[in-house]
């Protein structure tokens, strides 16, 4: 069940950065039912440091689990607002929990139950560490202690390079999962042309590991068109813009997951008809048609 670390973290306030709001809009039909929490977002909301919920943070030990290495659960403090969406992000190759860590809290105080995990060893395979997420989003949402606060139904995954990679593999799986988002996602397979997950793929310009042209844009470009794609390139930026705060990534990933795992139609605003400004190089979806 993991130990519970007695951390909290409340609202801090916003942190504009330099790149231009985020106009990050998926169907009318991506989502039957809203599970809409919080208040109304903002430009300015959705790239703060810290949202509207306070979160608690919970250890699970490598020990206490199987088939992934423990990690850390973000959770709303708020037992009032119903049950929350479930979102797991994967490491990239060679790398820990902590190169995700920034990330995880903030999307939790946005309200999400989230999940930071270890895989197995630093240098398992995308399609490992795809299993490694789904593992995860299990014991997540059936044995955890933050069980109570999810809806199980409403899952999602993300992850860094090859844990990118993990992600795709993940949502061609489990097509049963609400959204995917591969942050410079790296893969030796290019076909993922079986997903039926709403997916946004975040590459990086200056990527020399995983270069947009041979994986984000070819990934992006194998998903079919429904239930809905993007495609965003940051401007000028290296395969390891995920692992500092970075108010494009953290921004477009809220929205995303808020439409997808909540049918919170609010946030569609920030989906269409994309993000603007110099952090962003190009952006390009389906969810808009």
């Amino acid at each position: 069940m993991g130990k519970t670390v007695p951390k909290v973290f409340g609202i801090a306030a916003a942190v504009a950065l330099g790149a231009a709001g985020i106009t990050l809009i998926p169907q009318a039909n991506a989502a039957e039912a809203s599970f809409a929490k919080g208040p109304a977002p903002s430009n300015t909301s959705i790239q703060a440091a810290r949202g509207p919920f306070a979160i608690t943070e919970t250890g699970v030990s490598r020990a206490s689990v199987s088939g992934f290495g423990g990690g850390d659960i973000y959770a709303p403090t708020d037992t009032s607002a119903g049950t929350f969406g479930a979102v797991v992000i994967a490491p990239g190759f060679t790398a820990r929990k902590s190169s995700m860590a920034w990330l995880a809290p903030r999307l939790a105080s946005q309200g999400f139950v989230v999940f930071n995990i270890d895989t197995l060893t630093t240098s398992d395979q995308p399609a490992s560490r795809g299993r490694q997420l789904l593992a995860a989003a299990d014991f997540l949402t059936k044995n955890s202690s933050a069980k109570a606060k999810i809806d199980p139904a409403r899952v999602a995954v993300v992850g860094h390079s090859m844990g990118g990679g993990g992600a795709l593999e993940a949502a061609q799986s489990r097509s049963s999962l609400k959204a995917a988002i591969p942050l410079t996602p790296w893969n030796l397979s290019k076909n993922f042309r079986q997903v039926q997950v709403p997916t946004m793929i975040v590459g990086a310009e200056a990527d020399t590991i995983a270069p947009v042209r041979s994986f984000a844009t070819p990934f992006f470009q194998s998903l079919p068109a429904a239930p809905g794609k993007a495609f965003l390139e940051l401007n000028n930026a290296s395969h390891f813009a995920p692992n500092t705060p970075n108010a494009t990534i953290s921004s477009m990933s809220i929205s995303w997951l808020k439409v997808f795992v909540d049918g919170d139609t609010r946030y569609q605003q920030f989906i269409c008809p994309g993000p603007r400004g110099t952090a962003v190089q190009e952006y390009s979806s389906t969810a808009c048609d």
